[in-house]
């Protein structure tokens, strides 16, 4: 027989090879009772990532922004639900613990930031980071690797826009605060659930949710433009907490709100149903069978415009829920756009001119 691979603090409940590997492994027991043995904890292991570039761009119709930095890849959140969890099979490693365990850094992010938005060709626009993996996930409290980045943005007035789950953002308000006051920053906190029980099993190592609202409530309060992201939004199992999410993030000082429907692209499927029938069991069949139903019978469909949204009776309710919540609370807009006019690019050997700091 085998069993999920339970550890304390990990989401996943297993470390199935990734999608393009010809061999797979699993735990067996061998008749003297050596599953029944309690795991040793999971570490994290730090692996450098040497790209040469940082910035990735897109040209997908359903995406508010066409570039973006991720100064991680894998998270150590470990959210179950997690969508970016299918990437970590492009380094050779599992979309299961090794996505929240085995996590690449880019140390040289703000040397390879400046040096291509200095390049003669580069147009400003607005970049976004959180957008796959989360830029104030624990390590980044040693790693400082954001913080290198928003250093370079703020000194060349560069817009950026911050999606995360993390309290640790709070650290950087030195950074953001003036550059809101200049209309270069905009954060939107990402709130799943405000049970904190379920919190914890969903997403074992992010901020308790009523740190997030505290969160957002300081950056307000800091004169940053703040948002609330509804994401995801878990059939059943966290959708009858919609309104409770959007009227709490709105007294803590959220100026807009957005919502993404549960993705389960690729390997996600299968990690988010073994999740379920381990801690919800009695809910997982219904749970998924209203996944499926917002997809088309399937459990993702990843066309534009309908994989952030789903489709179908249900998924039109929950899009009718949010309009009213939002209306009755004043959340009709979103935050300001961001200014571009002010961007100044760096000199090519690295130093700045003294006007930049002004």
């Amino acid at each position: 027989m085998s069993r999920p691979l339970i550890y304390k603090g990990r989401g996943s409940l297993g470390n199935a090879a990734g999608r393009f590997e010809k061999h797979t492994r699993r735990a067996e027991d061998d008749g003297w009772g050596s599953l029944d043995a309690e795991l040793p904890p999971l570490q994290t292991e730090i692996i450098v990532d040497s790209s040469q570039s940082v910035i990735s761009y897109n040209d997908s119709p359903d995406i508010p922004f066409d570039r973006s930095i991720n100064p991680y890849r894998g998270c150590e959140h470990g959210c179950i639900y997690c969508f970016a969890r299918p990437s970590h099979a492009y380094l050779g490693y599992s979309a299961g613990l090794d996505f929240e365990s085995k996590i690449l850094i880019k140390p040289e992010a703000a040397r390879l930031l400046r040096e291509e938005i200095s390049k003669r060709a580069y147009r400003c626009a607005p970049l976004a980071l959180g957008t796959n993996t989360d830029p104030y996930q624990p390590l980044e409290r040693r790693q400082r690797i954001m913080r290198g980045i928003l250093e370079i943005l703020a000194q060349t007035r560069h817009p950026v826009s911050i999606i995360t789950k993390s309290a640790l953002i709070e650290r950087d308000l030195d950074i953001l605060a003036p550059m809101a006051e200049q209309g270069l920053a905009a954060v939107y906190l990402s709130v799943t659930t405000l049970d904190r029980t379920l919190a914890r099993k969903l997403e074992p190592r992010a901020a308790a949710p009523q740190r997030r609202l505290e969160t957002l409530d300081r950056l307000r309060a800091a004169g940053v433009p703040t948002g609330v992201m509804v994401a995801p939004l878990i059939p059943v199992l966290t959708d009858p907490e919609l309104e409770a999410i959007v009227s709490a993030a709105h007294a803590a000082g959220a100026q807009s709100a957005a919502y993404i429907l549960l993705r389960l692209p690729l390997e996600v499927a299968d990690l988010f149903e073994e999740w379920l029938r381990q801690h919800y069991p009695l809910k997982a069949e219904h749970v998924m069978r209203r996944v499926r139903d917002n997809r088309g019978g399937k459990a993702y469909d990843a066309a534009f415009h309908q994989r952030q949204s789903g489709s179908g009776v249900y998924a039109d309710l929950l899009a009718q829920r949010f309009r009213l919540v939002c209306r009755g609370l004043g959340l009709t807009g979103d935050l300001p756009a961001l200014r571009t006019d002010l961007f100044r690019k760096p000199h090519a050997g690295g130093q700045m001119s003294f006007d930049f700091f002004d």
